[in-house]
């Protein structure tokens, strides 16, 4: 009589904590590389993603260095005013850190691939593969 009562209960070990506690090593492994491998690819992700913005953002400045006349658009810088200079060091620096940032940015994005198997499009952040 009581092999009947226990086949006809239903089994209180069928929740998700009583599966999960079912489990057998390689499905804990498993679920732990998943997770890992989850987080890190997103954390890499985001420092790719990050570095590509702000080479972008290095980008625009650079091309603004190239507008004299920021007031408006019929003026143009005096010459007198114009910093030759300063303005040659300024882009000079920025063309270092936006190639700097560049090589950075495809180790990364190469790198990423190899740990991933995932590619990452450097061309839709306007960075060229080098």
């Amino acid at each position: 009589m009581d092999v009947t009562t226990e086949t006809t209960q239903p089994s209180i070990h069928n929740g998700a904590f009583g599966l999960s506690l079912k489990r057998n090593n390689k499905q804990i492994r498993e679920d732990r590389a998943n997770a890992i491998v989850e987080d890190a690819e997103i954390s890499f992700r985001r420092i790719l993603e990050d570095d590509c913005q702000k080479y972008r953002r290095l980008k625009v400045d650079r091309e603004n260095m190239l507008d004299l006349s920021p007031e408006n658009s019929t003026a143009l810088k005096l010459a007198s005013d114009f910093d030759a200079q300063a303005w040659s060091t300024k882009d000079v620096e920025i063309s270092v850190n936006m190639r700097a940032l560049a090589i950075k940015i495809n180790v990364a994005a190469e790198r990423y691939e190899t740990l991933f198997g995932k590619s990452f499009n450097l061309d839709s952040y306007g960075v060229q593969r080098i």
